[in-house]
């Protein structure tokens, strides 16, 4: 059966905002993307309401807009909680504690990968990689990092979410419900005073192939040089490349 429309404030209300989002494209398909986090941020989730919706706006077939909506894993097919909790098990994560992290986290939650605590305030799902293998094991918060974790910092985390206390991601912006954090992914502003000004850069760990490379040594390492510096030996040493 077609999906039911959006109510006639909501509806008007997004395709104002649906509006402004296609505006930034030459092509109105090209918004597609910010579109679906849009609609995200109406529910919490990408419904079949959702999808008709932003079919309606790009002129694109429901088929269409459903093959992005399930490509893309950012996209929540089920309404998640107030705090996306996603925990990595790749690799590296894994080999450092993700998988121990993951299936501690569900038995302290009592639900299983995708699914929401029963008071909508933790859904929780296994991130294939969250690209902060420097910080190891990681687990994202409305995709905001929180580094170098174990099963018991990942537990009182969620502890602190469930029971309103605040919580200040390792580096980023602080974090707001996940209906905020789509809008503010399909490109509107984030309102929140001084949040644009909080930084999300790395530090040492992230720096530390790049001195390798250059032959530095690195901290605690009792000054032995994994590789050797690029012109060692060649007869170019302070020549540029």
């Amino acid at each position: 059966m077609p999906a039911a429309p959006y109510p006639e404030e909501v509806h008007a209300r997004l395709t104002a905002d649906a509006a402004e989002l296609i505006g930034r494209y030459p092509q109105a398909r090209s918004a597609l993307l910010p579109l679906l986090h849009l609609v995200q941020a109406e529910e919490g989730f990408v419904s079949a309401t959702g999808i008709r919706f932003c079919a309606e706006q790009l002129d694109l077939t429901t088929a269409e807009v459903t093959a992005v909506a399930t490509f893309y894993t950012m996209y929540r097919r089920r309404p998640a909680g107030k705090y996306h909790v996603g925990v990595c098990t790749n690799t590296l994560c894994a080999v450092l504690g993700g998988d121990q992290i993951f299936d501690e986290l569900q038995q302290h939650l009592g639900v299983r990968n995708n699914e929401t605590t029963a008071d909508g305030a933790i859904s929780i799902e296994h991130i294939e990689c969250n690209a902060a293998c420097d910080y190891a094991p990681v687990v994202m918060v409305n995709w905001e990092f929180f580094d170098d974790q174990t099963p018991e910092s990942a537990k009182r985390l969620v502890d602190d979410l469930r029971a309103g206390r605040e919580v200040r991601p390792t580096r980023g912006a602080r974090l707001c419900g996940f209906k905020e954090t789509s809008r503010i992914l399909a490109g509107f502003p984030d309102e929140r005073p001084g949040a644009n000004d909080e930084s999300g850069a790395g530090g040492a760990p992230s720096l530390a192939g790049l001195r390798l490379s250059r032959g530095e040594a690195l901290p605690g390492t009792g000054g032995t040089k994994v590789v050797a510096p690029r012109h060692e030996g060649t007869g170019h040493e302070g020549t540029e490349a």
